[in-house]
Formats: C-alpha cells, structure tokens, sequence
C-alpha cells in the first residue's frame, strides 16, 4: 500500500500530518529496503495519522536520486530535495526539518540502523505532551574503541555544555511542530542539530533502544569526519573553551605582575650587581606579557558576546501564556 486509500479523503485531511525526514547520500543500497519499512509504518498507523517523506539528496555520485524519483513517481507522499552540492550532514538534517509540512518530524536515517518500528512509540509520547522525543542508543554494533569513544564523547560535551545535553542520543527523533518554527527562526553557519534542539527546551523525553548494525552501503562518517564533528559540537554547545582561555590569560597576566614586583624588589636590593640591562630587559618582556595576556581576556570575552549573538538564539521561548 502506498497511499492512505482506505480513510474518506474528508476524515484523513483532519488527521495530524507526520514527516519522516531522511538525509541521504549514496544510498542506492539502502533505498529499495528504506522505502518499504517507511510505507509499511506509514499503513499501520494509517488511521491514526497521515504521513509524507522528505529526503535531502546531499548530492549523491550513485543512483539516490534516480531510485527516489522513480519511488515519488509511484507514491506522492515522497517528497525529494537534491542540494546542488555536498552541504553536510547537519545542514541536509535541517533542510529537511525546515521543509517538512507535518504537525511533528521524525528524522531518522537511510541506512534502517534507527529502527522505523520505534516510530509509533515515539507519535504516542508526543501526543502525551512532549514535543521532543528522541532515541536512546542503549547498545550499538560497532567497534568497541569507537564505542567507548563515543560515549567519553557524549558524557563530556554534556559536562562541559551551558545547558543539558541526553547522553547517547543521535538525530533519531521526533520534534513538533513549534520545535520546527523556532528552528527556523536560528541562524548559524555551522548547525548542531542536537545541542539546539535541547537548547530549545519544552518537554523531552528519551526512549532506549538497540542500534543495529549497517546491512548495506558505507558509512559516510571517517574518523576525520568524526572529529570534525565533535569538535563542531564542542563550540556550539559551550563557550568555555572561550572563558577557560580567559581564564588563563588573568591568570598569565597575575604571575607576570607579581614577577615585575619581584625583580623590581630585587633591582632595588641588588643593585649595579646584576648584568647590564637585564632590568630592562625583564621589566619590558613582563610588562608586554601582561598586556597581552589581559587584553587577549578582554577579546575573548567579546568574542563570546559576539558568537552567542550570531547564534541568533531568541532571548527566551514562552511555553505558556496568559495575557488579558
């Protein structure tokens, strides 16, 4: 089945709209096993709700954008953006939130390891209220360095974040539809789609489950892309690189300070003893390091203004409201 055919055109226009978001990038592989699972989620729920699914083509090299094209040929629920070039995970993520039409979005990727069975428990916590519901990744199958390595990475972007982060939570989530407007009102460059979410706030909740393993095609993170990405998410999630460096430059600026009373003291109690112009010469390489170092303080704290600015982050979200 491939369209909701068995609900009067007049009763299904009143059910909420549910998007199924999808990035792709050459996954020729994975398009002929992906849209069946979709449509088979999209059926079972098919009373409860309608549904469309987005792609964003990330301007793939293989056959994607041909299979998806024959697939929107055959079920006008698909809906297929390609980007005119490679624009990156996180960017083709937000295309696909900003252009999905539902009542709520759930992203999920190509490659079937986020499972669309999870799906329907995920629409059940959102009609209890949450606007965000997002997936746990209790086990993975994967490396266990890269495990481990991802779980340190987790656990310390969230210590080190201005506001909470989940733990072990990818882009595999629901958001509703007020979450998508803010979303849409944030410029950045350099998106993070899982920090701004939980940045947003509004209730959010977690549901565990086991990640499987890649059946077909090749992931598209290398280790490079990885740290890219970590250290991408690191910046936007916190400013304390920014503060700790800060920090560091006072307290450059305090020991070069203290040390010009020393040699000063000492220059006044030694004498004519020491080598020739070395007084001078300390008293010069101290003072310039000292100003630097507070003046480097000031330009970070600045650069911290500035960058929380340009987040173009609203000054707070209202939840509720009562205004007579």
């Amino acid at each position: 089945m491939t369209e909701d055919t068995l609900i009067p055109a007049s009763d299904a226009d009143d059910l909420p709209l549910v998007s199924l978001v999808v990035p792709v990038l050459n996954e020729a592989a994975n398009i002929p096993r992906l849209i069946p699972a979709l449509q088979t989620v999209a059926a079972g729920l098919g009373g409860q709700y309608r549904f469309e699914f987005v792609f964003t083509d990330n301007c793939s090299t293989d056959e994607t954008f041909e299979l998806l094209a024959n697939e929107a040929a055959k079920d006008k629920r698909i809906r297929v953006f390609r980007f005119s070039r490679n624009f990156g995970f996180q960017r083709s993520i937000l295309t696909g939130l900003l252009s999905a039409k539902g009542d709520a979005a759930i992203q999920l990727d190509a490659d079937l390891q986020d499972p669309p069975e999870l799906i329907p428990e995920m629409l059940a916590a959102w009609q209890k209220g949450y606007d965000v519901v997002y997936g746990i990744r209790r086990r993975r199958k994967e490396n266990v360095f890269i495990n481990g390595c991802r779980r340190f990475f987790y656990w310390f972007v969230d210590k080190i974040s201005d506001h909470p982060l989940p733990r072990d939570a990818g882009d595999f989530r629901l958001i509703s539809r007020r979450v998508m407007d803010i979303l849409a009102n944030i410029k950045g460059s350099v998106p993070y789609i899982r920090g701004t979410i939980s940045e947003i706030g509004f209730p959010q909740i977690g549901i565990p489950y086991d990640r499987s393993e890649r059946l077909a095609g090749e992931s598209k993170f290398r280790f490079l892309s990885l740290v890219r990405f970590a250290i991408d998410a690191m910046l936007h999630q916190s400013t304390l690189p920014l503060r700790l460096a800060g920090f560091i430059a006072i307290f450059i600026s305090i020991i070069s300070m203290l040390l010009l009373v020393y040699f000063s003291w000492r220059y006044i109690q030694v004498g004519q003893s020491w080598p020739s112009g070395f007084a001078s010469l300390a008293f010069l390489i101290l003072v310039s390091m000292m100003m630097n170092a507070f003046l480097m303080a000031i330009i970070g704290a600045y650069i911290s203004m500035i960058y929380n600015a340009q987040k173009g982050f609203p000054i707070s979200i209202i939840d509720q409201k009562i205004d007579h």
